[in-house]
């Protein structure tokens, strides 16, 4: 255990925010979580930051598309991301935006430095460049004349744009990461870094671009926007309150940081831009860097064009969260992809979960209750095979804290396994409901259920990182508050004499041929919804068979018995019509006289508790916040809305 004082800085990449992260995406999160909650356990003082990545062509082109600025695009996003990190049980300290506003300040700044200190260049760009990827490239770095990173087409650009003189800090960075052997991880990927970009000579990189808009502004130069890697490397030590003027609290604690987790797709921006910015900066490097791989689905990698995509909020409806995270982690190895399908996931649900893990903690805990009414009692009737369920205990405990330390959490996943499947077997071998059936071998019969409770909760204790609700449900169920580290080094730490409380079920065997055909169906509804979006277009004749005109609201009053209706009276020029509406959550009584709306007036009546509504007002919002379409200046009541 360290020194609780001792500090421990953990990030993710931030999420690009074009799209909706899939479980691969997700994994990252889940990961990094897993490593957090850890080190708090050994009682570090943790700063765990995730976030978003919100500008470039690419959300600028997709705002464009979706008709909505990139902020209102980002802002969807972004929320969404944040949604799912929250739903998977991701407990981030921070969750950093680069459209923050102190963010965007101090990238600025950032800039302006490098600039003015001689690291940062203008000239001229020329070649090809991948707009997903928000990448340039040379002739021949192309695989097949395609994108080398995502396989996806390339266009050629020639722009102006400033540079990074990467070049400049070749040999020191080399000579850092050859000093540093632990610097990144896996080792095959430095490796491959070193070989194919580092030695054979750093190219400058392209820092600024001038062809698109939705970027922080170069304050010197208001035609270039901060293209994508200074703005996005920059927000771990941002987010930290780092700026030039006061470094702020959390920066000089908290950095250098202690783990940047990554897709191995970026290890060569974090293992090269990274540093080299923050030696021009004259700050210290990150101490290590992880560079996990990718969750496939099956053996190919997920994307929505071939169909393959599986979402982590899907798995968590269809799963649960504890099983979403338990398959993630205990899937992807330390230094190779993973895989996931729908089949794979419920086969190890079943045989991992329910069976292995979920029958254990039902039926000690059910026997428990059954033979002694819940007591535990430690008798210390000690046979051989007690003495090897205990030192593969022990074992166990050591195994997992390495592979913990040395962030192999599926092979720490494993070790719990191992002793879960051990304690299973200890049952089968010890036969508590033959020990039952004899008097003269009660003392027995509770050393073995103490045995096993103890084990559980060590298997409990080991589960928090990876599993937390799950953790805490056996800690609830075996009745025990010892859930530290500390206390999985020794044997015996559950008190004897504890009851237990009633056995429920940690997870519910799934019918494999039921939940397929589910995800089955599922996937038809939204291919179908998905269709009649398409598909479900209306032409200016039927818009025109829709009557809006604009009218005035004269009265406002409550009608009784309800918390939301308003009986409103609406001047339409030629006619006054009484509309009943749930605006009562939105607006006082004074806020709706008088103002100018748009009523819908050839729907047909509807009686509304009792009293007879012709018409509807359009408002847009929904939720929390609804605000009525109004309109502006002189326009007659009654006018026609075009």
């Amino acid at each position: 255990m360290c020194d609780k004082k001792e500090k421990y800085y953990i990030t993710t990449a931030i999420a690009y925010t074009s799209k909706k992260p899939h479980i691969g995406n997700t994994y990252e999160a889940i990961f990094t979580d897993a490593i957090a909650r850890y080190k708090r356990m050994q009682g570090y003082d943790v700063f765990f930051m995730t976030g978003t990545d919100e500008h470039g062509q690419k959300i600028q082109e997709l705002a464009e598309k979706a008709k909505i600025s990139p902020k209102q695009y980002v802002d969807n996003i972004a929320g969404e991301i944040k949604s799912i990190w929250d739903l998977v049980g991701t407990s981030y300290d921070k969750f950093i935006r680069t459209t923050d506003n102190y963010h965007e300040e101090t990238v600025k700044k950032i800039f302006k430095k490098l600039y003015e200190q001689g690291d940062i260049y203008k000239g001229f760009y020329e070649g090809w460049y991948c707009t997903p990827c928000e990448s340039f490239f040379t002739e021949t770095q192309l695989v097949d004349n395609k994108c080398p990173d995502c396989g996806r087409d390339v266009i050629y650009s020639k722009e102006e744009a400033y540079f990074l003189k990467l070049s400049k800090y070749q040999d020191r960075l080399l000579k850092y990461i050859e000093e540093n052997p632990d610097f990144v991880r896996p080792e095959s990927r430095k490796k491959e870094i070193i070989n194919n970009f580092i030695k054979p000579g750093l190219q400058d990189l392209c820092v600024s671009r001038s062809s698109f808009t939705w970027g922080i502004p170069v304050d010197f130069d208001p035609k270039h926007v901060t293209y994508v890697w200074i703005d996005a490397l920059s927000n771990y030590i941002t987010g930290l309150g780092y700026t030039f003027d006061n470094k702020g609290k959390n920066y000089l604690k908290y950095w250098p940081a202690d783990l940047h987790v990554i897709g191995k797709d970026i290890l060569r921006f974090h293992m090269i831009y990274w540093p080299i910015m923050l030696m021009a900066l004259g700050e210290p490097l990150p101490k290590h860097i992880y560079a996990h791989g990718w969750m496939l689905f099956g053996q190919d990698k997920m994307s929505k064009s071939r169909g393959n995509v599986i979402y982590a909020d899907d798995l968590v409806k269809l799963f649960g969260v504890d099983a979403t995270r338990f398959y993630s982690l205990s899937e992807m190895p330390f230094a190779q992809d993973g895989s996931i399908t729908y089949e794979s996931f419920i086969s190890r649900y079943n045989s991992e979960l329910a069976n292995t893990l979920g029958n254990l903690v039902n039926r000690t805990v059910a026997m428990c209750n059954k033979y002694f009414e819940g007591i535990v009692i430690n008798k210390n009737i000690v046979q051989d095979v007690d003495k090897q369920l205990i030192a593969l205990a022990k074992t166990s405990v050591e195994n997992y804290n390495k592979k913990m330390e040395e962030l192999k959490v599926q092979e720490a996943i494993h070790e719990i396994w191992e002793l879960v499947r051990r304690s299973n077997k200890y049952i089968d071998e010890t036969m508590p409901w033959v020990l039952a059936k004899d008097e003269t071998k009660q003392d027995r019969l509770n050393t073995v259920l103490y045995n096993l409770i103890e084990t559980i909760r060590i298997i409990a204790v080991m589960l928090a990182p990876i599993m937390p609700a799950t953790s805490e449900n056996i800690f609830k169920q075996i009745n025990s508050d010892e859930k530290t580290l500390d206390s999985i080094n020794t044997f015996g730490k559950y008190a004897s004499n504890t009851k237990v409380q009633k056995a429920s079920p940690l997870f519910e065997r799934i019918d494999e041929v039921k939940k397929l055909e589910e995800i089955e169906k599922s996937k038809e509804v939204e291919t179908v919804e998905k269709e009649q979006e398409k598909t479900n277009l209306i032409s200016i004749d039927e818009l025109d068979k829709v009557k809006l005109n604009v009218g005035k609201i004269l009265e406002a009053r409550r009608v009784e018995g309800t918390n939301k209706l308003y009986c409103l009276t609406i001047d339409l020029g030629t006619e006054k019509r009484t509309i009943v509406s749930g605006l009562v959550p939105y607006y006082t009584e004074e806020e709706l006289i008088n103002k100018k709306v748009i009523v819908v007036t050839n729907l047909k009546p509807a009686k509304l508790r009792g009293i007879d509504s012709n018409g509807m007002l359009l408002a847009a919002g929904d939720g929390d916040i609804v605000k009525l379409i109004t309109v502006d200046g002189d326009v007659e009541l009654g006018a026609k809305v075009h």
